[in-house]
């Protein structure tokens, strides 16, 4: 009796996914635990497996269709097994080829990769199938661009989107690996917007479909901004001492990679811990308070935003802080995160610095009741010493859902803030 294959809710926040690519054909044999498919999820590409074993007998949905989480997607049943012609939704080759390729399995390689003429890319090498991003693939078969030429930095060397900048479509043999120095993004680094397709010859639009990223985002957006009363903060910081402990810092050990949004995120753990009613979650009939300080960080992805999470952000060193917001940073640039890796923060950080924006207000993300704006470390006139002088600030605007937090409240927090950062000991002691 053959069992059927679902889509598999991967996310927490999951209602639909996109089947990206199949990674077992029909007909090949199928063991517990082995990758059936990719599946483009609202936050990451991820792994859909077998929980039973046997032979793929046929994929309900085809690659690029999107489905609601519980779907059919595939069959597995037993060798020979024939599958009723009503069985699926006709997406996967007829039974009886079916049945056959599963007799044949265990006799045959895995199918050859399409020729030139039958692929809109150009043809993967003999020996496998490139491994490259679905928007990769995209980007590449619209400016001609040989994948084959392009040296992967994602995970097991997939190629994303960063890897085809350097890329020419007019030398596609000569494109030469990225250096090491290259392919490990600094922190928080700004990702170039994903290229706007061109409408076809005499059509005024281009319609692009969403990406399961761009829904969850649209549907977080309309949660936060309709229903949470919103009110903002703003406080401009003096940044002197935080540049030259920063300074010292890199001048005395080399190997330390901290940034400045490093120090932040030290700093705003710090201040939260002092400033529970900011660390929280608005929870309908209740309001959480939280003990634990796990900080989400916002990183901008080739089609969207997403918010990995440091935990316990407040007991981790600089050092710590930094090795693990650039780890996933890269990770979900590579769309690569886990479900655990970013769930469950209490507070957000969203830093726009490094596009050179000054201050901006950013959307709360229900349940967390606080979201930080950080904008750009700029030479301003500003009073010391008695004095006016040119001296390095930077502008904090602090979103605040009005239910959970009170102007006197977010306040306060942000003064902490600010003298941690003024005064950068205060974070030790």
């Amino acid at each position: 009796m053959a069992t059927q294959v679902v889509m598999e809710a991967l996310s927490p926040t999951m209602e639909e996914g996109r089947l990206v690519e199949w990674k077992k054909q029909e007909g090949e044999t199928v063991a517990v635990g082995d990758v059936l498919a990719e599946v483009e999820t609202d936050k990451a590409v991820m792994e859909l497996v077998a929980r039973v074993g046997g032979v793929l007998l046929r994929q309900t949905v085809a690659a690029g269709q999107t489905v609601p989480v519980s779907s059919p997607v595939a069959l597995i049943g037993q060798p020979g097994e024939t599958v009723p012609a009503a069985a699926g939704n006709g997406a996967g080759a007829g039974a009886g080829a079916a049945a056959k390729g599963a007799q044949q399995a265990s006799q045959k390689p895995a199918p050859p990769a399409p020729p030139p003429s039958a692929a809109p890319a150009p043809a993967p090498p003999a020996s496998g199938r490139i491994k490259a991003s679905p928007l990769a693939r995209k980007i590449a078969q619209e400016q001609g661009l040989d994948l084959r030429a392009v040296q992967g930095s994602g995970p097991e060397g997939r190629i994303v989107l960063r890897d085809l900048e350097t890329a020419h479509p007019a030398r596609p043999a000569a494109a030469a690996p990225a250096p090491a120095t290259a392919r490990a993004p600094a922190p928080l680094r700004p990702v170039p917007p994903a290229p706007i397709p061109a409408p076809a010859p005499g059509e005024p639009f281009a319609d692009v479909p969403l990406s399961q990223m761009r829904k969850s985002i649209a549907r977080r957006l309309v949660q936060s901004i309709g229903p949470v009363p919103t009110f903002y903060l703003t406080t401009e910081v003096d940044m002197e001492r935080v540049w030259e402990a920063r300074e010292a810092m890199l001048a005395a050990a080399s190997e330390v990679k901290v940034s400045f949004n490093d120090i932040i995120i030290k700093a705003v753990a710090t201040a939260l811990r002092q400033h529970p009613a900011c660390n929280a979650w608005w929870q309908e009939d209740r309001i959480r308070y939280w003990s634990e300080v796990h900080i989400g960080m916002a990183v901008a992805i080739e089609d969207g935003l997403i918010t990995p999470v440091i935990r316990h952000a407040d007991r981790k060193t600089l050092r710590e802080i930094g090795a693990e917001a650039r780890d996933l940073a890269a990770k979900a640039r590579d769309r690569r995160l886990t479900a655990e890796e970013y769930t469950g923060a209490t507070f957000s950080i969203s830093n726009l610095g490094m596009l050179d924006i000054d201050e901006f207000t950013a959307v709360i993300n229900p349940p967390e009741a606080g979201i930080l704006a950080v904008g750009r470390i700029a030479s301003r006139p500003a009073e010391h010493g008695g004095a006016v002088a040119l001296r390095r600030r930077m502008r904090l605007t602090m979103s605040c859902d009005h239910r959970v937090i009170d102007g006197a409240t977010g306040a306060r927090f942000l003064q902490t803030l600010k003298g941690m950062l003024e005064n950068p000991l205060a974070m030790v002691w």
